[in-house]
């Protein structure tokens, strides 16, 4: 195991742990709004995949006490943009930490999904928010999909599907 590896992993879930605490933090402010309820989901099952990988390579965890150290934004509309900020860095990270990993397939792959998520899934969500104004849309129900925008919403529903790892 390189020491570009275990810094690779320890900066990829330490920026997954900050985003599931901002965003966990918006839905402790602003009640369980769109796209952070959807989203905030998806960073744990970032964490739970870079997991194996910290084991598989016998590398400690680092502690996740971003809860501690977020601030919270101002109002909706600023935690979208936030969102689209942080996304952007998160695919830009993935682009640093693939170039540090090659020599490990495994990890890659791993890599490659978050970075994937971040860019197709995620960003598009912050991005559509800020379109908003960030105001939430009527009848948009729970949100929840199949991944192929099959949702279950009502209304309007747009049917987003949970990004999958």
């Amino acid at each position: 195991m390189s020491e570009k590896l275990k810094n690779a992993l320890v900066e990829a879930i330490n920026d997954e742990y900050k985003a599931r605490a901002t965003y966990r933090a918006v839905i402790n402010t602003f009640g369980e709004i769109r796209p952070f309820i959807n989203i905030v989901e998806a960073e744990g099952r970032h964490v739970e995949a870079l997991l194996p990988l910290f084991a598989k390579y016998n590398i400690a965890v680092p502690e996740d006490d971003w809860d501690t150290r977020i601030e919270i934004p101002s109002s909706i509309l600023d935690a979208c943009m936030l969102g689209v900020e942080d996304e952007i860095e998160n695919a830009e990270m993935y682009d640093r930490l693939l170039e540090a990993t090659t020599d490990y397939p495994d990890v890659q792959a791993v890599l490659k999904r978050l970075q994937r998520a971040s860019k197709e899934n995620h960003l598009p969500a912050f991005q559509r928010c800020v379109e908003r104004g960030g105001a939430q849309g009527k009848g948009l129900g729970n949100g929840r999909g199949d991944g192929r925008g099959n949702g279950r919403g009502q209304g309007q529903g747009q049917g987003r599907g949970r990004c999958s790892k």
